[in-house]
């Protein structure tokens, strides 16, 4: 019952700090994280009102663990999207990807947004649907447009990565350490 009242499932989870940073949940928000698929996944949800559920998965984490922004807030935003919202599918999706909920994934599970644009979205056609701001981009670069900004000739009209995804990774597996969460234990 404490789910349906915005409670994390593990209740030693509430002890995380989550940021309050409104400038990085905006962006997510709107797709501009400077992370392309992460991106693109988001302004499918607005402009569709529905999501795959790989891409629901890859955003909710990328919220929680790389910009340590609490999962209700994503919670909140995405049923107030979706065409298909389920309030138990949405809350045990977000808590699952924030470890805070049953069967949680561990929190030392940070998805690599850029890995996972390169295995799932390869040729970045699904990028291309909803950024064609970057769609010119070739099926490399696509996924990572200012690791090699260099070879390309002019600016790009697409915003840098708000977070370093190493660092960010870091921070969050620090955070859970610090409320002593044992990932094997789930408890």
């Amino acid at each position: 019952p404490k789910v349906c009242k915005g409670k994390a499932f593990r209740e030693a989870t509430d002890a995380i700090s989550w940021s309050d940073n409104g400038t990085h949940f905006t962006a997510w928000c709107k797709g501009k994280t400077g992370y392309p698929i992460i991106d693109a996944g988001m302004r499918q949800l607005v402009e569709t009102g529905w999501m795959h559920n790989r891409l629901r998965m890859l955003t909710a984490m990328f919220l929680t663990k790389d910009l340590m922004i609490d999962w209700r807030l994503g919670e909140k935003f995405f049923m107030e999207h979706l065409i298909d919202g389920d309030f138990s599918a949405n809350n045990g999706g977000w808590q699952w990807s924030a470890s805070t909920g049953t069967d949680a994934s561990p929190f030392f599970r940070v998805f690599n947004p850029t890995v996972q644009s390169k295995k799932f979205d390869s040729t970045g056609e699904f990028i291309r649907q909803y950024l064609p701001e970057i769609a010119h981009l070739d099926n490399d670069i696509i996924h990572d447009p200012y690791k090699k900004l260099d070879l390309l000739s002019s600016k790009l009209d697409y915003p840098e990565p708000i977070v370093n995804h190493k660092l960010a990774r870091q921070r969050v597996i620090e955070a859970f350490n610090e409320i002593k969460i044992d990932p094997i234990r789930k408890s």
